[in-house]
Order: C-alpha cells, then structure tokens, then sequence
C-alpha cells in the first residue's frame, strides 16, 4: 500500500479504541494490511446467514446500519459512525453472522485481516479487556467522549439488556474426555477417538495434562506422511495444553482461545496444568453455549407460543442465575439479566393473551409491581401486577373493562403455568380493583397519599414499585407524575410511610439472637425477606420518594442514588446497599437449593461463618432506622 495512505489511515485508527492502546509503528503495521472498501448507498457488506469473513471492519466515513430479523421483521440494532468495529463475529464464532450490515449512505469502510490482528490482541492485555466488555455488553455508549470508537459484538444480544451476559454465563462442557497415555501409539489414539465419536484426546501423566492431538494433529502431520502410525502419541501433541479452571465463562474462554490459537482448552481442578483434569471446552461447546445466553432467551421468549414454553425459558434463567452466583458474578448483574427476562416473560403472556382475545378496544399499560417491578424476583415467587386504561367514555366504560378483565386472568393464568403463583394478597390485574381506567388509578392514588388509612384500605407499599412490561409509556409516565406530585411536602403520607417502614418486626432481640418463627410450617426458621430486606427496601422506596428521585425502582440502585443525592448520610445508604445484596444473596442460595422462594432461612443448615455475615448484613438497619426517625419526625417506635 501506498505509503502516504497507510499513514493516513495510522493517523485515523489511533483516535480509536482499541487502537489507542498501539504504538504508533503497530498501527503503521496493521494500516498495511488493511483493505479499503468503498460501500455504495444501500449495498450490504455482510447479512444474516452469510459465511464469515476473513476480516472485521472500521467505518473510517458514512454510516453503517447493522438489522436483526425480530419477529419476522427487520430491526435496526446499531448504527456505526466513524471510528466504530463491527463485523467482529469471526473472532468468537464458527457459524455465520447473525446480522445484515448494510451502508445507510455512501461509506468507506477499513477491512482488517482477522490473522494480522490476532497477535496484537494476544499480547496486549488492555485490548483484550476492551475486546471483553465490549463483546460481553455489545456495545459501547457513541456518545462516550472519552472513549470515541465502539464495538459491535455481531453476537445478536439485545439492547433490551444491558448487562455483560456472556461474562455471567458459564459453560457446559465434556466431563469425560478421553484420555491416553503418552506411550500410546498414534493408531491406538486414532481408533480410541473414532470410537468414541469424539475430536480431541488429552495426552496425560498421572492424570495431569501434558498435551492433547484434535482431528488436525492427523489431518497435518499424519496424512501428509511426516509421522508414521506406529509412532507414539506424544510426538504429534501440541503442548503445553491450555488450562482453565472450571467456572470460566463463555467470553472468557472464546478470549483465551483467541489469545493461544487454539481450539480447546483443558479444564483442570485449579486452573493449571499440575491438577487433576476435569474436562475439556471445545469451539462446538462455546457455539452451543452462545444458544442459550440471556439474548437469545428474550428471542426465544418472543417466538413462544404457548405457557409451556415461556416456562421452559425461565428453567433456563434459572440455571444461568445458579451458574452466575457460583462463579461469584456481583449479584446486580444477575438481577438486571434476570429482570429483563422475566418482564419479557410477562409482556409475550400479555401478547399472546391479545392475540387469543383480539385487539384492546383502548390503550392501556400492564405494570408488574413489587419484586418485579424492582427487578429482584431471581426466584420464583409471587406476581404482583396492575393494569391501566386510558380514560373512555362512561357509556364504553363497562364493555372495556370487561375486555382488559378477561385480558388480565388469561395472562395472569399464563404466568401461573410459568410457575409465578397469584399473590395471596390478590395484587393482580386480574383482580377487579386491580384494572381501571387511569383517571380511576389517580383517584386511588390519591386517596393514598392524601388521605392514608381514612378513606382506603391501609396502603400496600407494592403499588408504589412498578415497570411497564407491556403497553402505553405514556401512562405510565402520568402515574409517576401524579405520584411525585402528591408526594411533595405531603408530610402525613411520608409519617404513614415511616412508620410502615419501622413497624416490621426486628431480625434480632436483645441478646443478639436471630428471631425465629415461633409456630406454624415454619418453626424455628429466620424469616429473611421480612425480617430483613423488606426493611430495606420500605426504607429505599420512602426516601426516593420523598427526594423526588424518579426513574429507579431497584432498592441496591436506591441506595447508591441516595449516597449521590444526599451525600451527608452516603455512609449509611452504601452500607445499605451492600446489606442489600448480601441479604437477597442468602434468600437466592436458599431459594436455589430448595426449590423455595427463599423466604425462611433454617438457620441449623448454614455455617457459624456465614450466621456471623447474616448478622453483619443486618447491622446497617439500625442506622437506617434512626436516619428515617430523624428525618420524618418520628418517635412512636424505638
């Protein structure tokens, strides 16, 4: 290539990342190897179901458009600028794109070989790291200033959520391989792999790695001649073999793949090669992996048909929650992958439930509540939902309602069969006073608020933790405007509130012990979520309201809101946090191992280690406690 252009394309890529991460001479290197493509307006470079290329690629100019099938439909997923990568499936997979890039106008694009990049990646940890998070999150913010350029996984993860599943998710993998002694001749291992209908065979010495063949040691080095058959094994092996330990995720592994050229990795009891083997990963077993992360659950969820099937892709959010909590994956991220599944979950009940009645005769917002609603059910527990209609005329009222009543139980029976149990407090939209018309829902509201315990029911503070899975944003938006509205200087309902939040009874007694349940199916056990977390999180919902703090539901992010907002009390609102999700992740492990909703926590079954952290994760209560008193005024409760 011309000199002056490789320079100036140099020149380009190091305003970019990862780039930027390149002396100036590798960049000089790589710009030599480039191919420049001029894309005419409305041609495609690459589309679903096409075979990989042999490059990924840099917009230096225009505008590239990168579309899903979704639904049968066409839906644009990104749109890449200057400086942007995309095309970068060849790196991590073996089957063909999953998406369609197309010029949205006349585009110069920079094709650069994916074998010229390779070592640049292999020996630079920080573009590694950047190859990571941004093939794990998909995407990175184009409005990042400090960090200019982003990067298109090509891994068909949606946008719907956000969190970095690929680093959550582990893999399954060979438990069994097969494997030989170093003295075993080159036929012997052959037959062995052939009968065993398998592609690789570790080469071992007591039970430690020290090498492995794969169907392209014979191809290159038997087939050619340069071995004879008789030969031992141990003279064809590549070795050392690359280890792993057992709880590495799906990105992890494709990057260390990526990083030693190779494709398997040996997985061992500590990560090394001086342990016992306990398996193998494969490329095969990082494709099949990819089929059933989170983003391809919100797919499957789209295209489910029936309750039977949205309860088989919740078994499935199931295991990757257990698979994330034993790699220790910070428990926020699972939440947020878990919430986005299950509010999909919920909006395909409510389409399917549509397409079974027919078109709503008004527009309307399904808003799941409580746990739901704050993106924290990661088991399966109860549903709580409500159902809001836009304002008809009085004499359509009654055929309307009627219409988003049959809507409701068909959805909530739905979700039953999915495995989500009615709430026994009879919080379902199902529920007559659960679904009305929005002037109706500002009505109760503000009965609520102005008028607590008078002329309703005793608040339930449910309603008051919302997301819409299905329907109208735009009253959604007028229910949360109605709410901060009443809410400023209303210092009956935040005494209501207050007390509420205070009236739950206390974890521990005087002497430090656990209160236990005293009677009943539950004797002896620790009542986590009321004892525990629900304190918190009243304490989290009566603060954002009262600090006018709208858009976060999610109690951990609550409190990190609060430290932010509120700064003289931050100490005590980040220790909250972290009891938080200290707390949830007992209930979850407890939830997991006995198929439960967590709740009671046997107290005889956990360790004195772990009885001592349930204890220090209750200990930030108290100040929360004085903080609330303080603030509302409060003294009836000590």
């Amino acid at each position: 290539m011309n000199t002056t252009i490789t320079q100036r394309i140099a020149d380009f890529l190091k305003e970019y990342q990862p780039f930027t991460f390149l002396p100036f001479e590798d960049l000089i290197t790589i710009a030599n190897s480039i191919r420049v493509i001029n894309l005419e307006k409305h041609k495609t470079l690459f589309q679903i179901n096409d075979v990989l290329h042999d490059a990924f690629y840099v917009v230096a100019s225009g505008v590239i458009h990168l579309t899903v099938i979704s639904d049968a439909e066409e839906t644009l997923l990104n749109k890449c600028y200057n400086g942007d990568i995309f095309g970068l499936r060849p790196f991590f997979a073996k089957n063909n794109y999953q998406m369609t890039a197309k010029a949205r106008e006349e585009s110069i694009i920079y094709a650069i070989p994916i074998e010229s990049f390779k070592p640049f990646v292999a020996h630079n940890a920080d573009i590694l790291n950047f190859l990571l998070e941004s093939f794990a999150a998909n995407t990175k913010n184009s409005l990042d200033k400090e960090n200019p350029g982003k990067l298109m996984s090509d891994n068909v993860m949606y946008s719907d959520s956000q969190s970095d599943m690929l680093y959550f998710q582990s893999l399954t993998y060979t438990k069994t391989p097969l494997k030989i002694n170093a003295s075993a001749s080159i036929k012997q291992t052959a037959q062995l792999m052939t009968d065993n209908v398998i592609n690789s065979a570790l080469i071992i010495d007591n039970n430690y790695p020290i090498g492995i063949v794969t169907d392209s040691d014979f191809r290159t080095k038997i087939a050619t001649g340069r071995f004879e058959i008789s030969t031992s094994v141990d003279k064809i092996m590549a070795s050392p073999v690359i280890t792993v330990t057992e709880n590495i995720s799906v990105a992890e592994a494709q990057l260390i793949m990526l990083k030693y050229n190779v494709s398997h990795l040996c997985v061992t009891q500590d990560g090394t090669d001086k342990s016992d083997i306990k398996g193998i990963i494969s490329e095969h077993d990082l494709v099949v992996a990819q089929a059933n992360n989170p983003g391809v659950l919100i797919k499957e969820i789209k295209k489910s048909q029936t309750a039977k099937d949205l309860k088989q892709v919740r078994d499935k959010l199931t295991d990757i929650i257990q698979s994330s909590i034993v790699k220790n994956i910070p428990l926020p991220h699972i939440s947020s992958i878990a919430g986005e599944v299950t509010l999909a979950i919920v909006k395909r009940a409510v389409e399917l439930s549509i397409l079974d009645l027919g078109s709503p005769p008004a527009r309307f917002a399904w808003l799941s509540i409580g746990s739901q609603g704050r993106k924290e059910q990661l088991l399966y527990s109860d549903q709580d939902s409500i159902l809001v209609f836009e304002d008809v005329a009085a004499d359509k009222y009654r055929d309307i309602k009627d219409y988003f009543i049959k809507l409701a139980k068909k959805t909530t029976s739905a979700l039953e069969k999915v495995g989500y149990a009615l709430s026994p407090e009879g919080h379902v939209a199902s529920n007559i006073i659960w679904c009305k018309s929005l002037t109706d829902w500002t009505k109760q509201y503000n009965s609520w608020m102005n008028t607590p315990g008078e002329n309703s029911n005793e608040i339930s503070s449910v309603f008051f933790d919302y997301e819409m899975a299905f329907g109208e944003q735009k009253i959604e938006d007028m229910i949360t405007e109605n709410i901060f509205k009443n809410a400023k200087n209303n210092v009956l309902f935040f005494d209501y509130l207050g007390n509420d939040a205070l009236k739950k009874p206390a974890p521990l007694n005087f002497f430090k012990k656990f209160n236990v349940e005293e009677e009943g199916e539950h004797k002896g056990k620790f009542d986590i979520k009321t004892r525990a977390l629900m304190p918190l999180i009243d304490g989290a919902r009566l603060l954002v309201l009262n600090m006018n703090i709208k858009g976060i539901n999610n109690t951990y992010l609550r409190y990190k809101q609060l430290a932010i907002t509120d700064p003289k009390y931050s100490e005590v609102y980040l220790d909250c946090a972290e009891a938080f999700i200290s707390l949830s992740k007992f209930r979850t492990l407890e939830g997991l191992k006995n198929d439960s909703s967590g709740q009671y926590i046997n107290l005889d079954e956990i360790s004195k280690i772990d009885k001592e952290k349930l204890k220090n994760a209750l200990a930030p209560m108290r100040e929360l406690e004085e903080l609330i008193k303080n603030r509302f005024q409060l003294t009836q409760f000590s």
